[in-house]
């Protein structure tokens, strides 16, 4: 067995390049459309997508709508920056090619059976592998253009998050009590994709079971997570020379 303590943008950078070689992923890429939702993780996913083919003028430094920040940080109660006007939109690639400047709502009516939309999370139930979303916009947002395409035209859901954002309640028990009328703040949306977090990227890159151990940290380990890897001894030595190329990813800044 290997363990491995990882940040939470070292967990981002891993999820990433898992992500790339997802069968379901490259089915998109190869065959139809896939759809990158702007969010922290996915910047990192776009990138790692983009570069793979040449593109290299692609920046995730502002690949989000709402993120979560101290409390001593100047954002709007929807979690969004006063300045949004270096937003680029979401990440689209049609026919192998990237549609510069495009949304998800560009799109999502054209979207068909074998194409994939890449959503975030901010709440994950590694039990049930699922997650949930929180919700600002009174029409849910991108979520809201997303599901219908999901249920009524059969697009998959991909929802990648990163371990931080475990939870131990039942999502829809808490979706339950914050949608409630006459809740404030945040409304809260569990979402039917496929989960996906370092567990799955390091079962996906290596063949390896990953199970979280541990968690916590100080001085720039706030988040991280301790992760047991057991397989053979091949898939445990692949585990450890992903880990050594991500282990040291710088933390996001804004």
């Amino acid at each position: 067995m290997k363990q491995f303590l990882l940040t939470p943008s070292a967990g981002k950078r891993l999820i990433a390049k898992a992500l790339a070689i997802h069968p379901s992923v490259q089915h998109a890429l190869k065959s139809g459309t896939l759809v990158i939702v702007a969010g922290t993780t996915n910047g990192y996913f776009a990138e790692e997508i983009l570069i793979s083919r040449g593109v290299r003028d692609f920046s995730r430094q502002r690949f989000f709508r709402g993120v979560t920040m101290p409390p001593n940080r100047a954002i709007t109660i929807e979690g969004r920056l006063p300045d949004e006007s270096q937003f680029p939109g979401d990440v689209i690639i049609s026919g192998n090619v990237w549609q510069r400047g495009k949304s998800i709502g560009d799109v999502v009516n054209t979207l068909r059976d074998g194409d994939v939309i890449v959503k975030g999370a901010n709440a994950v139930d590694l039990v049930h592998k699922q997650a949930a979303l929180l919700i600002g916009h009174p029409r849910a947002g991108t979520a809201g253009l997303a599901l219908p395409a999901v249920f009524g035209q059969r697009v998959k859901l991909i929802v990648a998050a990163g371990l931080e954002k475990r939870i131990s309640g039942d999502l829809q028990t808490i979706a339950l009590k914050i949608n409630a009328p006459g809740v404030g703040g945040y409304r809260f949306l569990p979402l039917p994709g496929e989960l996906f977090t370092e567990l799955e990227a390091f079962k996906l890159l290596c063949g390896a079971e990953a199970e979280l151990i541990a968690a916590g940290g100080v001085d720039g380990a706030e988040g991280a997570c301790w992760i047991a890897i057991s397989g053979s001894e091949n898939q445990e030595h692949m585990a450890e020379q992903i880990y050594t190329s991500i282990a040291n990813e710088p933390p996001f800044t804004l």
